[in-house]
């Protein structure tokens, strides 16, 4: 296995590097404090082509691989994880359901823009008591005469205030349980659809998380998005491409952390020499750097399995258990590392620990990645619960 990048994915790398120092390291402590999502960066990313990265050309995307997507994120949360986060519900879950189970017209309407990042998606799945158990959605969707009402909300969607498109999942029919749900695109504007409450969140508070809230709303027959009662079997699909994107956002954050640091230990003086030269923080420091670099592994590992056309639920799933858990490690090791100052909002350790954290909560626990991995290796049958 060749473990170096090519020319292409090395200027890439060096390009959204770039781009995150130049557009969002400036403005990320207070995007942070402010809870402000950049609409601005959202435009410029997609100028960029970094707003649907894997898309075809003729979607408005780049046509770039699963691994290039995997070095955007990692570059992106490295110097801001709420943008990094919002691109990641934008590409992987919005985008990425419309690609998976649109039609043509339903691609050229929705994905172009969205590619182009002329629109914000998210994606609504989620809901207060269906979380871990998401085929327990209650919203339902109703067809009366050529129109779809749907009822019910949705809990802990990012892009939620901010989103020209919403791709959400509503029970058709009861009485097929999860083989019941199935997929909707609703447009910003729609009666009966619109943002709920905003989430006062611990981190990435860059990100926009509301609620959504459908009272009766009434959307076309043709803004069903796949087949009726697939939308659940679609999800499940989806999520294995969002947890390496989630994989690699953690990592980002990781590799964040360590990089700040690296700096500060060479830096920071204490007995008369850079505490870099004590082993107790060179071991620190080695730790850091090992996680990092099993995570990127890991997280390479299940993007080359995609592109490859392999089965990669496994993979994605340890890439993500492990990633995010190694991201709050290290931030919490360089959190330790800075000492007092750490503790304070004058260096970005802090906000990467905050940050760090909804990588083992987000699109499936770190304990339900544990579920899928273990069904996964011992080759149980039963349905899993991802």
């Amino acid at each position: 296995m060749n473990y170096d990048l090519s020319d292409d994915q090395e200027l890439l790398r060096k390009t959204v590097r770039e781009f995150a120092e130049r557009e969002l390291a400036p403005h990320s402590r207070r995007w942070d404090e402010e809870q402000e999502f950049p609409r601005e960066v959202f435009t410029k990313l997609g100028e960029l082509g970094l707003m649907g990265v894997v898309w075809p050309a003729e979607y408005g995307g780049a046509g770039l691989s699963t691994l290039d997507y995997a070095v955007v994120m990692e570059e992106l949360a490295r110097v801001d994880a709420g943008v990094a986060l919002s691109v990641a519900a934008h590409n992987s879950l919005c985008s990425g359901h419309i690609f998976l189970a649109g039609t043509e017209e339903q691609k050229q309407r929705y994905l172009a823009p969205l590619a182009r990042g002329e629109k914000v998606g998210c994606w609504g799945l989620t809901e207060s008591g269906a979380g871990s158990d998401a085929g327990g959605t209650a919203t339902t969707a109703r067809l009366e005469g050529k129109d779809w009402v749907l009822n019910g909300s949705k809990n802990f969607i990012t892009n939620a205030g901010v989103a020209d498109v919403a791709v959400v999942m509503a029970v058709t029919d009861k009485s097929r349980g999860k083989r019941g749900i199935s997929a909707f695109l609703i447009e910003r504007g729609t009666a009966g659809f619109r943002p709920g409450r905003k989430e006062d969140k611990l981190g990435v508070r860059s990100s926009d998380t509301r609620e959504l809230l459908l009272d009766n709303c009434r959307v076309p027959a043709e803004n069903l998005l796949g087949k009726p009662g697939e939308g659940f079997i679609d999800t499940l699909r989806i999520l294995d491409r969002g947890r390496i994107g989630i994989a690699a956002f953690s990592l980002g954050i990781a590799r964040g952390a360590l990089d700040a640091a690296l700096g500060y230990v060479k830096e920071r003086k204490q007995f008369g020499r850079a505490i870099a030269e004590f082993q107790a923080v060179q071991f620190k420091i080695a730790d850091m750097a090992v996680k990092v670099d099993a995570a990127r592994l890991l997280t390479w590992r299940a993007a080359a399995l995609r592109d490859a056309g392999r089965e990669h639920t496994v993979p994605s799933s340890m890439a993500k258990l492990y990633a995010s858990e190694a991201a709050v490690q290290v931030a919490l090791d360089a959190v330790q590392l800075f000492g007092g100052y750490g503790y304070t909002k004058e260096y970005p350790v802090e906000r990467f620990l905050r940050d760090s954290k909804l990588g083992t909560i987000g699109e499936g626990t770190s304990e339900v990645q544990r579920l899928v991995i273990a069904r996964g290796l011992l080759e149980l049958k039963e349905k899993m619960v991802r």
